[in-house]
């Protein structure tokens, strides 16, 4: 079992980021029973859920544009995705199996109809936080270990905001699928470990 300063994050494992969901990842829905069977290590498990509102400003639906294909936004570059994970529905729904009994906490990102958020901790604009780095630090967790979807993009991106943002920092790639767009599995991994983050 680990520490009580050690806690479990578990990046948006949701039914549209699963086989014959709207962002399908590859393999998504093989992860599900190897993540229940780790939260029994840890006495600290969050969950991240993406949680869009209908039309968000990230849906290649938005900007007639074809999904996958990039626009310049307000804070940067924003890759276009087919809709997804809208509140309420379905595929915004975590993966039936998934323990969801043992989660402490559930993050809820992307809310914000003119930003997207990949991370756990900050919305795409790298400033606006989601709250989660105040939960940790009062709760006196200073190490994290994270798994899920999609490695490259959400548990990407929050491993590399935790790192910077002084946590210990450990990504588990056996518990984690990969979109990989051009190479983005590479890129991710490479800037992980440049960031700080152990992966392993």
């Amino acid at each position: 079992m680990q520490p009580v300063n050690h806690a479990l994050l578990v990046i948006d494992v949701q039914n549209d980021f699963c086989p014959n969901g709207a962002l399908a990842v590859a393999a998504g829905n093989e992860i599900v029973a190897p993540i229940n069977r780790l939260m029994d290590d840890y006495q600290s498990v969050i969950l991240t859920q993406d949680w869009h509102p209908k039309g968000h400003s990230s849906f290649a639906s938005s900007h007639t544009a074809d999904p996958f294909s990039a626009i310049e936004m307000p804070y940067g570059s924003q890759t276009l995705w087919p809709d997804h994970c809208i509140q309420g529905s379905d595929g915004a729904d975590f993966h039936a199996d998934l323990n969801t009994t043992r989660a402490d906490m559930i993050v809820r990102k992307g809310y914000n109809p003119a930003v997207d958020s990949y991370s756990a901790f900050f919305e795409n604009d790298q400033t606006t936080p989601t709250g989660l780095e105040g939960y940790l630090r009062t709760r006196g967790i200073d190490t994290l270990t994270l798994v899920g979807l999609a490695t490259d993009f959400c548990v990407n991106f929050s491993a590399v905001d935790a790192a910077q943002l002084g946590f210990d920092v450990m990504v588990r790639t056996y518990f984690c699928r990969a979109i990989d767009i051009d190479g983005s599995l590479d890129a991710a991994l490479t800037g992980m470990r440049a960031a700080g983050v152990k992966v392993v």
